[in-house]
């Protein structure tokens, strides 16, 4: 073996473990000087049928992220290849055969939701028919059914870190929590494996406000969205009846733990009014809700307390159908509405008229923003297509609100420092240090409008909380890998890794 080539291997090691690693940054979508521009049209239909879609989302690896997963009314799931050269001379329906991957019969009813699990091997399927179904997407064949929701199952999330234990919420008024590990000895009656829920909340979102509403038919007491929080315990529920988002810790689920809404005028405190969607930044900072008072309302999870931190106004939601989704960046939110358009909010200019897009014909319901290509994203609609949208216009270097990295360094051992000097051959100490240049100072963020995180301080009895989390990696009997394969060990942690939403960022702060 080369010894100049081990000896660089070893200092690109140590350099990785000193300086962190050199990852490509996203671009941060900050005033965009042009509209958005369509790239894409693809008619959703089967048998020569058209269908409505009900759910779209992007694949989460870099690798995978230009192919999209669709749901539709009929049940059927379409894998799309949104790289695909669109031609503006070609019909909606030839787009569709050129650009689709694949397509099968996923449900025997109308799929609400879809999502990508397992590094994109997997995709899970929420249905009218009270199941849920865990998909092969190479084999397109079924490798398990979650079954327990006594209601059309409308929403789905993943935990933050362990692909095998979900949330759902459903229409009959509960959340499920599911381990993908556990399977139960009954199979379905196509002899596919089934999985019951490890826990349930019933009656998750029901408001004394709203006991009997039109002629004394009962108020819905549907389930819209789930999240599973940043923090791995925490999830968040919102629901039909009222415009109310709920916290909840997975390891006592007697009662929520906090809960927030918008503040509401005096005209609207008699109306009530549900919440059709919910969803996170990359970072897990900031929450988005999409109420049926036409408004997106924004949330700090560290200042819950205090309502909505912004609201965006401009798009008309009058169906549970029609949905929303911020950016990983936290820069835009992007909204369908009832008036055949899909808009765009910048985050920190929430009182600027959001971008239209305009192409649709129907109601806007689904969206979804890709992983990997920014600025890149998919609308779906009444009209029975999907449109795939790109900016045409250069990024500014201006970080968002969300994106502040902080560097873990350690700093090498003098016994460290003197081998990579004889290794290297380095002349000096300071050589060495200006090699490695630990004491580069981070870049400075810069916002129109920022959005700050207010300061907390660390108490005594958190500090030893933090001390003896990471002490637990010494002490522990349980070796990393038997602890990580174990069903409880996310749902029922020790007592020494119990932690809150605020505790999650105190620790990464």
């Amino acid at each position: 073996m080369d010894i100049s080539r081990h000896q660089s291997i070893f200092r690109s090691i140590a350099l990785r473990e000193l300086n962190g690693f050199r990852v490509r940054k996203r671009a941060y979508m900050d005033g965009i000087t042009s509209n958005f521009s369509e790239i894409g049209v693809m008619a959703v239909e089967h048998n020569g049928g058209d269908t409505p879609p009900l759910a779209v989302s992007f694949c989460k690896t870099a690798k995978n992220s230009h192919i999209l997963a669709l749901a539709d009314e009929d049940g059927y799931v379409n894998l799309f290849n949104t790289l695909h050269k669109f031609s503006s001379s070609s019909s909606y329906q030839e787009n569709a055969e050129k650009s689709k991957i694949c397509d099968w019969v996923a449900h025997h009813n109308a799929v609400f939701d879809v999502c990508w699990i397992k590094e994109d091997a997997h995709i899970l399927t929420a249905s009218g028919d009270q199941t849920m179904k865990l998909w092969d997407v190479q084999e397109k064949k079924c490798i398990g059914v979650l079954t327990g929701h006594r209601g059309s199952v409308k929403s789905m999330c993943l935990h933050p870190t362990n692909a095998d234990i979900i949330v759902s919420g459903s229409r009959d008024g509960s959340f499920h929590l599911w381990d993908l590990r556990c399977r139960s000895t009954p199979k379905s009656r196509r002899g596919e494996p089934c999985i019951c829920s490890t826990a349930e909340v019933k009656g998750a979102h029901l408001s004394s406000q709203a006991k009997r509403v039109r002629r004394g038919k009962a108020a819905s007491m549907s389930i819209t969205s789930v999240l599973y929080l940043k923090d791995q315990v925490s999830i968040a529920t919102a629901g039909a009846v009222d415009s109310v988002v709920k916290f909840w810790d997975t390891r006592n689920l007697k009662s929520s733990v906090t809960q927030t809404c918008p503040r509401l005028q005096t005209s609207e405190k008699e109306r009530l009014h549900g919440i059709s969607s919910l969803s996170q930044d990359q970072s897990g900072v900031f929450l988005s809700a999409s109420c049926m008072d036409n408004r997106i309302y924004l949330y700090d999870v560290l200042q819950l307390e205090k309502g909505p931190v912004r609201l965006f106004s401009g798009c008309r939601i009058e169906s549970f159908f029609v949905k929303s989704a911020i950016s990983l960046d936290a820069s835009h939110i992007v909204s369908g509405s009832s008036d055949g358009n899909a808009y765009v909010w910048q985050v920190n200019k929430p009182q600027e008229e959001p971008i239209t897009l305009k192409s649709h014909d129907g109601e806007v319901t689904a969206v979804d923003w890709c992983h990997s290509e920014d600025g890149k994203l998919a609308t779906s609609s009444d009209d029975f297509t999907v449109r795939i949208w790109d900016h045409n216009s250069c990024f500014s270097s201006t970080k968002p609100p969300a994106s502040i990295r902080r560097r873990i360094m350690a700093m090498p051992s003098r016994e460290c420092r003197k081998l990579l000097m004889k290794d290297e051959g380095w002349s000096s100490k300071s050589d060495l240090d200006n090699a490695f240049d630990v004491d580069k100072p981070a870049d400075e963020i810069t916002l129109d409008m920022p959005i700050t995180s207010p300061k907390v301080h660390k108490t005594d009895g958190q500090k030893n909380q933090f001390l003896s989390m990471s002490d637990l990696k010494v002490t522990s009997g349980k070796p990393p890998e038997s602890a990580s394969k174990s069903p409880s060990s996310v749902l029922n942690p020790p007592s020494s890794l119990k932690r809150t939403i605020r505790d999650y960022f105190l620790a990464a702060s």
